[in-house]
C-alpha cells in the first residue's frame, strides 16, 4: 500500500479532529484510536502524535487561538476550521516541523476547506503564534 505524503496525513488528522469535535460536543462517546483507524488505516506516528497532540492540549490551544482571533472566539468557528487552527497552533508550537511548512500546510487545508475570511482568520492568528514563538524564543 502507498505511503501518504505529510499533507494527506494533514488532511486525514483534521478529518480526525473533526469528528472527535462533533462527538464531543454532542456528548457521544468515543475512542481516539478507533477514530484514528477508520481515517487513516494505515499505523502512522506522525498523525498519532498530532491528533493525541491536539486533543491533550485543546484548552491551551482554544486559550491561545482567541488570544489572537480579534472579537472572535474558537468556537464559533466551524468544526472543520477549528481542526485546521488547533492542528496548526500545534504544529507550530510542539513539533519539528519548520514553522513554514506548518503554517503553510494548515492554509492549505483552509484554502479547500472554509471561506475566505475564515481562511484568512486562521493564516493571522498562525502568523500571531509564529511571531510570538520567534520573539520569546529569539
Amino acid at each position: 500500500m502507498e505511503q501518504l505524503t505529510r499533507s494527506e496525513l494533514r488532511k486525514n488528522i483534521m478529518t480526525i479532529l473533526y469528528q472527535i469535535n462533533v462527538y464531543t460536543s454532542n456528548k457521544i462517546e468515543y475512542n481516539v484510536d478507533n477514530i484514528i483507524k477508520e481515517v487513516n488505516p494505515i499505523d502512522n506516528e506522525f498523525v498519532k502524535d498530532m491528533v493525541y497532540g491536539v486533543v491533550t492540549k485543546k484548552e491551551e490551544l482554544d486559550e491561545i487561538a482567541n488570544k489572537y482571533l480579534n472579537k472572535w472566539t474558537i468556537d464559533r468557528l466551524g468544526n472543520t476550521d477549528q481542526s485546521i487552527l488547533r492542528m496548526g497552533i500545534y504544529e507550530l508550537i510542539y513539533t519539528n516541523t519548520p514553522d513554514i511548512v506548518a503554517i503553510n500546510e494548515a492554509i492549505e487545508l483552509a484554502k479547500l476547506y472554509s471561506d475566505d475570511d475564515v481562511k484568512n482568520m486562521i493564516n493571522g492568528v498562525l502568523d500571531k503564534v509564529y511571531h510570538s514563538k520567534v520573539d520569546n524564543n529569539g
